[in-house]
């Protein structure tokens, strides 16, 4: 605990303090109940997006041994050309949202390719798009989680420190002044009373 001065101008600059933490408290706590909400509905959507990208991958690997074909290097239709997002503001925070991704259109000889090329090409589209959403993903809650351990090592700090430390400083230099009062009091009614019994002794020369 810092060191105090236990004045009145003390007592009022920690009442200042103490309502300046209560004030800013409440919105403290909203923002880690939002964060905390905002956290569980991406760990929702992200384990959605596991599960789609799962079943893709178990439908790619009923025919994946057609990938093997020499004929066609399926790899250069296959890396996005952009990625499409845009930011969600969650109690002050931006995370990314994902939108879509975008190919460049394939583009190979017809009649030199195995008919199922296209379908190939599709389903795997669709695999590297869920996988670039989940890592959308999974960036936005890594801001969250990280903004939520700072906003939680602030609710912490106003609840258990800095709001009782102001508590108790207030209540120490109220007892201080106080006291000093009630000396000054006592020290003013030993002086009157001297300076009537010197009255009175002059009176009785």
């Amino acid at each position: 605990m810092a060191k105090i001065k236990f004045t009145k101008g003390e007592l009022k600059r920690q009442r200042d303090a103490l309502a300046q933490f209560s004030r800013y408290l409440p919105t403290l706590q909203l923002k880690k109940q939002q964060l905390q909400l905002e956290i569980l509905q991406q760990d929702s959507l992200l384990e959605e997006k596991n599960q789609a990208l799962l079943k893709k991958n178990q439908a790619i690997g009923i025919w994946i041994g057609l990938f093997t074909d020499e004929r066609i290097d399926l790899k250069i239709f296959l890396s996005p050309a952009r990625i499409i997002t845009h930011f969600k503001n969650i109690a002050g925070i931006d995370i990314p949202v994902f939108d879509t991704a975008e190919f460049d259109e394939a583009d190979y000889d017809l009649f030199l390719t195995p008919l199922w090329v296209d379908a190939a090409i599709n389903v795997l589209r669709q695999v590297i798009t869920l996988k670039k959403e989940i890592s959308v993903i999974e960036q936005g809650i890594a801001i969250l989680q990280h903004e939520l351990r700072i906003t939680s090592q602030r609710v912490n700090l106003f609840e258990k420190v800095k709001i009782p430390e102001a508590q108790e400083n207030i209540r120490l230099i109220k007892i201080y002044v106080g006291d000093q009062m009630a000396n000054a009091v006592g020290r003013s009614k030993i002086a009157k009373r001297k300076i009537e019994e010197l009255t009175l002794a002059g009176g009785t020369v």
